[in-house]
């Protein structure tokens, strides 16, 4: 499992629903996943049940370039984080985006202790507010059942230009233990590896749950 996982020669796990717990987040006979970044997550969208968790892993040397990955795909990634909207996923060869996923919310829990530059998790705060609105005009007159299936890459590299150049870059480096909410349509990505960075396992692993809505109308009408 670890090998098919493994992406940018080696360093970074992507782990795509790799954590094999339960709708309530228990993970064997473990409790439930629990706190006030969950309830203050479903208090706002009403959205309560888990999806196994993604287990991201990155480590030294983040990120390496892959043989097939392209030099700006690769700039992209070290220099702008690899910045991104979860829920749009990249088909085909020319990776055109479209939402297959509406997230309700993100929250991601520490796994590891790692140093605060051992590349951590990096937002744009406000940067959810641009992305609605964008989106709000690229869906409009679209019925939601159709929204999948709209070609919206233009739409979303536009509006991911405007966060950058309106939007402050903050790095939020949790420790073991800590959680963080993030709202479904904020732009966020991972810091690179700084040489030198520490960690008391291999790598930084962060443990995200993203459950979707059941109607995708909410991904735009939910706070």
């Amino acid at each position: 499992m670890r090998a098919k996982w493994l992406r940018h020669r080696g360093t970074w796990f992507v782990g795509v629903d790799a954590l094999s717990n339960d709708s309530a987040g228990r993970v064997g006979t473990g409790p439930a996943f629990a706190g006030v970044a969950l309830t203050a997550a479903v208090e706002a969208t009403g959205v309560s049940q888990l999806h196994p968790a993604q287990v991201s892993i990155t480590y030294p040397g983040y990120p390496m370039q892959d043989a097939d990955e392209s030099d700006g795909a690769y700039r992209f990634r070290r220099d702008r984080d690899a910045a991104h909207l979860d829920g749009l996923l990249a088909e085909g060869p020319a990776k055109r985006r479209h939402l297959r996923e509406p997230h309700a919310w993100i929250i991601g829990v520490a796994l590891t202790e790692a140093a605060a530059n051992a590349a951590p998790l990096v937002v744009w705060p406000g940067s959810h507010r641009i992305i609605r609105e964008a989106f709000e005009a690229e869906f409009q007159g679209h019925a939601p059942e159709t929204w999948a299936d709209l070609d919206v890459t233009e739409a979303y590299k536009a509006a991911r230009a405007e966060v950058f150049s309106k939007c402050e870059r903050v790095e939020v480096p949790l420790r073991k233990g800590e959680s963080v909410l993030l709202h479904r349509q904020v732009i966020h990505g991972v810091a690179p590896w700084a040489e030198g960075a520490v960690t008391e396992a291999a790598g930084r692993a962060v443990a995200y749950f993203r459950p979707c809505f059941d109607a995708p109308d909410r991904w735009l009408t939910a706070p």
